[in-house]
C-alpha cells in the first residue's frame, strides 16, 4: 500500500472527522456524517495496519478515529461533580423505594420477637432449657449491660459486625431465602434474649438498652433485608424486561443503597459505642438514638420522595453503568 498516496486521497475526510469530533454543538446531519466519516476513517486504519502494521500514519488516524469515537458515545462526566447528585438524588431514591417492603419486615421483626419474648417468659420449663438459673441471672443482671462498653473499638466491632449482616442480606438476597432467615434469626434472638430479662423483671432494662442505637441499627437491617428481597422479585417477576435487564437494573440500585446502609451502620455503631453504655440519664440517650433515626428517616422518605418524583430510581446513570447508545449534543 502506497502510505503517502493513501493519505493525500483521504486527507479532506479524515480533517473532516477531527473537524467534526471537535464540535461542541452537532445538528442531526452533523451526526450522520460524523457515523459515516467514522466508519470510513475505521476501515483505512484497518487497511493501513493489515498491509503496512504499525506506521505513524496510523497511529496518527488512530487518535482521530479515538477522538470521534469519544464524541459519539458521550463524553465521560466528572466522578467528583457526580458525588453531590449521588447523595442528593440517587442514594435516596433508591432507599425510598424500598419504605413499604422495609416496613412490613419492621412490623414482622417486632411482632415475631414480641410473641417470642412473651411466650418463653411465661413458661418456666422454656426458660429453663436457656440454660441454669444462676447462669441466667448473671446475664440478666450484669452480661447484658456490661456487653455495651464505650470506647471506639466497640463502637467498629458493632459496624463490622453488623455490616456483616447487611453485606449477607445484599449478597444472598436474589436466593429470596436469606433475608428471611437473617430477619427470623435475628427476631427469635431478641426474643429469646427479651424472655430471660422479662424472667427476672428486666425488661425495663433491656427497651432503655437497646433503644439508643437499636432503633437506626434494626431499621438498617431491615432496608438490607428489603433490598436483596427487591433483587429476588426482579428476578421472578421482572414485569416488561428481560429477566436479564430486570436483575441488572435491581442489582445496581442495591450497589447504590449498599453505601447508604454502610452510612447509616455506621451511626448506629458510633451511637452504640459512645452512648449506649454511658450512664447517662435514659430520657438523653433515647433522644440522640430517636434524632439519628429521624435523620435517617427524612433522608430516606422525604428526600426520596423529592428525588423520585424528580424521576431518579436509584439506578446508575448510563455514564456510570456503562452504555452503547449514540446521542449528539
Amino acid at each position: 500500500m502506497d502510505l503517502d498516496a493513501l493519505r493525500s486521497r483521504r486527507r479532506g475526510e479524515w480533517d473532516r472527522l477531527d473537524e467534526l469530533s471537535r464540535s461542541r454543538d452537532l445538528s442531526g446531519a452533523d451526526v450522520d456524517e460524523l457515523v459515516v466519516r467514522y466508519r470510513a476513517a475505521s476501515a483505512d486504519l484497518s487497511d493501513i495496519k493489515t498491509s503496512a502494521g504499525r506506521t505513524q500514519l496510523g497511529d496518527s488516524l488512530s487518535v482521530t478515529i479515538a477522538r470521534a469515537r469519544h464524541r459519539l458515545t458521550g463524553a465521560g462526566e466528572n466522578v467528583a461533580r457526580q458525588i453531590p447528585r449521588f447523595f442528593a438524588l440517587q442514594l435516596p431514591a433508591a432507599l425510598y423505594r424500598l419504605r413499604w417492603t422495609t416496613l412490613v419486615i419492621a412490623l414482622a421483626t417486632i411482632g415475631i420477637a414480641a410473641l417470642s419474648a412473651l411466650w418463653i417468659s411465661a413458661d418456666p420449663a422454656l426458660i429453663a432449657t436457656l440454660g441454669s438459673k444462676a447462669q441466667l441471672q448473671q446475664y440478666a443482671e450484669n452480661d447484658f449491660t456490661d456487653y455495651y462498653e464505650p470506647g471506639a473499638a466497640f463502637a467498629g466491632q458493632v459496624w463490622t459486625n453488623n455490616a456483616w449482616i447487611a453485606a449477607q442480606c445484599v449478597m444472598f438476597g436474589v436466593t429470596g431465602i436469606f433475608p428471611v432467615y437473617v430477619i427470623m434469626s435475628n427476631a427469635i434472638n431478641l426474643g429469646v434474649a427479651g424472655a430471660v430479662m422479662l424472667a427476672f423483671d428486666r425488661g425495663d432494662v433491656l427497651i432503655l438498652s437497646l433503644l439508643p442505637h437499636g432503633l437506626l441499627e434494626l431499621t438498617s437491617i431491615f432496608v438490607a433485608a428489603a433490598a436483596g428481597l427487591h433483587v429476588f422479585w426482579a428476578w421472578v417477576v421482572p414485569g416488561r424486561r428481560t429477566r436479564g435487564e430486570s436483575l441488572a437494573s435491581a442489582g445496581r440500585a442495591l450497589a447504590t443503597t449498599v453505601i447508604g446502609l454502610i452510612l447509616s451502620l455506621a451511626l448506629s455503631g458510633l451511637v452504640e459505642g459512645f452512648v449506649t453504655g454511658q450512664s447517662w440519664p435514659p430520657a438523653v440517650k433515647i433522644t440522640i438514638g430517636a434524632l439519628a433515626l429521624a435523620i435517617f428517616l427524612v433522608y430516606m422518605l422525604v428526600v426520596g420522595r423529592w428525588a423520585t418524583r424528580r424521576g431518579e430510581t436509584g439506578d446508575l446513570t448510563e455514564y456510570e453503568a456503562g452504555t452503547p447508545t449514540l446521542y449528539a449534543g
